[in-house]
């Protein structure tokens, strides 16, 4: 059944029936204008107010509270024995191992474990996770972007007083951790309250250091033995030699005696390459270069002294400030002085005077920083004065290469390990400087500024991507290098190779020309010494040399007049009668100063001989 419901409206409630027709518009009103009403117009004055819908805000700044972490470690003993069984004990743990591989348990433990283990290897073996899909591949070139630098940390000097960084030292796993010696390098200007410790800082971490160095004196340097991680030695203000294991805590185990150490601040301390891994040895500038080893630092095993006369003479000895020694060459180590000199030795010569080989003299003042090249070891840098130079074994009188003269004194350099054509350089103005002798020679590739006050240190971590410098107020700063200058470029070995070879060859040329030139000098001033001594007493010449002197003005009077006649009878035979008594002018001048020249000449000799006749009257 529907339910249907049905709405009505009367049609008057409709309104006026519409009635749609065509006709043309007609117009219903007009109202013309009044000209009167317009003088009672008045205009609207308008005004423009501005109405700000935003809520009313205000600014405020909030520091928060930094957030300190610092690491722990703790060494794993080995453990797992029941409590009756020493594992120190080898009878011990033995019988225990026996007993429990006779139990059934373990048995079966080991067989259903070795079954998923095989299955595991099987799959690593079958999968290469470490292949290189890409590998033979060329690379593509990417982009020039210009050389930057960029600061990553910057490790403070906890104390109140300021040291100075004196020297870096990079952990060789990896390069996670950096020592830092702290000194005070002015000579008793140290104050009383100064502290003596150093420091090892975790790269990640600025705000407290991971591990402190208590040294019995402030360390001037530092560095990490490259075989063992745990174990690093430094050089003392007061000259001696301190060893430390980090494993043992922040005391030195081991520190040299007073008496047999340096007389002056260690300024250089390096390990030598050695199958015990416990060879150091260490310079100052008493002159003297001394060879440790760790296990007993009572007194050292070899002593050379400086002496520039090979006589082994302490008191002529040359002021030491740097040191280098390259693994590839077991035998050699070279020194830089404080007089500018580099000293290069053989260790295994057999008397002292013999281990000095040769000297490199080019710097007005101290060599702070003196390195062989990591992919050219016969081509070292050093860092004296103002200018940095790159030197070669087999030039002994000039670098082959040198920078141009800074406004301000460098005192650190820095091989790159990845890329052999760059260098690094800090300067007292607070600038870090890279050079690209590939790119430019005459001015350095990037320059940062990296703090107000002078650099002392500089160290580049083996990956060749962070630098630490060290300044003279504490603060040792971590800066990351560009891609371009720490990843090797295409072809860089083989041009840095005929560079130097080429600029070798240079120096040699050079080298040659002025021994020929010495070697005149020589020569004239012998000769001149021989005419001064033919000379007599009142300074006259003697009648011999007279004479001879009269002939050879005679023979060039005859070969100008012979060369005049020559000339005449060709200008003749041109025609040219003009520019011939030009020339007879020109040649007939030059006669006569050479005729007066022989006639004084010939007056000389009379009076000379009438002096002699008169002597003999």
């Amino acid at each position: 059944m529907e339910v249907v419901h049905v709405y009505t409206k009367p049609r008057r409630d409709f309104g006026r029936q519409t009635l749609f027709s065509d006709r043309p518009a007609e117009l219903l009103v007009d109202v013309p204008p009044e000209p009167s009403l317009a003088l009672q117009f008045i205009p609207l004055t308008s005004r423009d107010q501005a109405v700000q819908v935003g809520h009313d805000t205000s600014e405020h700044q909030v520091n928060t509270e930094r957030f300190e972490s610092h690491s722990q470690g703790m060494n794993h003993v080995e453990g797992g024995w029941p409590k009756d069984v020493n594992p120190q004990e080898m009878e011990q743990t033995i019988r225990f191992r026996k007993k429990v591989e006779k139990d059934e348990s373990y048995i079966n433990s080991i067989l259903q474990l070795g079954s998923a283990m095989e299955h595991c290897i099987k799959q690593n073996n079958a999968v290469d996770i470490y292949q290189e899909y890409f590998e033979d591949e060329e690379e593509v070139e990417e982009s020039e972007e210009p050389p930057f630098a960029k600061t990553i940390n910057v490790f403070r000097d906890p104390n109140q007083v300021r040291r100075t960084v004196a020297g870096l030292s990079w952990h060789p796993d990896g390069g996670r951790k950096l020592a830092a010696a702290y000194s005070c390098l002015e000579f008793q200007k140290a104050p009383t309250d100064m502290s003596l410790d150093s420091y090892i800082w975790d790269i990640e971490n600025p705000n407290r250091p991971e591990m402190t160095l208590t040294p019995t004196s402030a360390l001037v340097c530092l560095d990490y033995n490259p075989k063992d991680p745990h174990t690093l030695v430094g050089g003392g203000y007061n000259g001696q030699i301190a060893y430390w294991d980090t494993r043992r805590g922040s005391q030195p185990l081991e520190v040299s005696s007073l008496e047999q150490s340096h007389r002056d601040p260690v300024y250089k301390v390096i390990w030598l390459q050695s199958k015990t891994g416990t060879d150091i040895f260490s310079t100052s500038t008493d002159g003297q270069v001394l060879w440790w080893d760790i296990r007993r630092l009572s007194e050292p095993t070899e002593r050379l002294v400086l002496d520039p006369g090979r006589e082994g003479n302490l008191e002529r000895a040359l002021g030491a400030i740097s040191l280098e020694f390259e693994a590839t060459m077991p035998t050699k180590f070279m020194v830089g002085t404080e007089q500018g000199l580099i000293v290069s030795c053989n260790r295994k010569a057999k008397t002292p005077g013999e281990k000095i080989v040769c000297t490199y003299s080019g710097h007005h003042g101290p060599i702070y920083a003196l390195q062989r090249n990591p992919f050219f070891p016969k081509n070292f840098l050093t860092v004296g004065d103002w200018t940095a130079r790159i030197w070669s074994e087999d030039i002994k009188d000039s670098s082959i290469m040198w920078t141009n003269y800074q406004m301000s004194y460098l005192t650190d350099a820095s091989w790159s390990p990845v890329r052999p054509s760059v260098f690094f350089t800090v300067k007292t103005d607070g600038v870090l400087d890279v050079w690209d002798v590939l790119f430019k020679q005459s001015d350095p590739t990037l320059s940062v500024k990296v703090c107000d006050e002078a650099l002392y240190s500089l160290r580049v971590q083996e990956s060749g991507r962070l630098v630490a410098c060290g300044s003279k107020q504490g603060a040792a700063t971590l800066l990351e290098v560009c891609a371009g200058l720490s990843s090797l470029q295409k072809n860089e070995k083989s041009l840095l190779a005929e560079m130097l070879e080429r600029e070798t060859k240079r120096e040699k040329i050079l080298e040659a020309r002025q021994k020929e030139i010495r070697l005149k000098e020589r020569s004239r001033s012998e000769q001149s010494r021989e005419d001064e001594a033919g000379r007599d007493p009142d300074g006259h010449e003697s009648p011999d040399q007279l004479i001879a002197r009269a002939e050879m003005d005679f023979f060039s009077i005859v070969e100008a007049e012979q060369r005049r006649r020559r000339e005449r009878k060709e200008e003749s035979q041109r025609g040219s009668d003009d520019s011939a008594q030009v020339n007879s002018r020109a040649t007939t001048g030059k006669e006569r100063q050479l005729l007066e020249r022989l006639i004084q000449t010939h007056e000389d000799m009379m009076e000379l001989q009438s002096t002699d006749l008169c002597l003999n009257f």
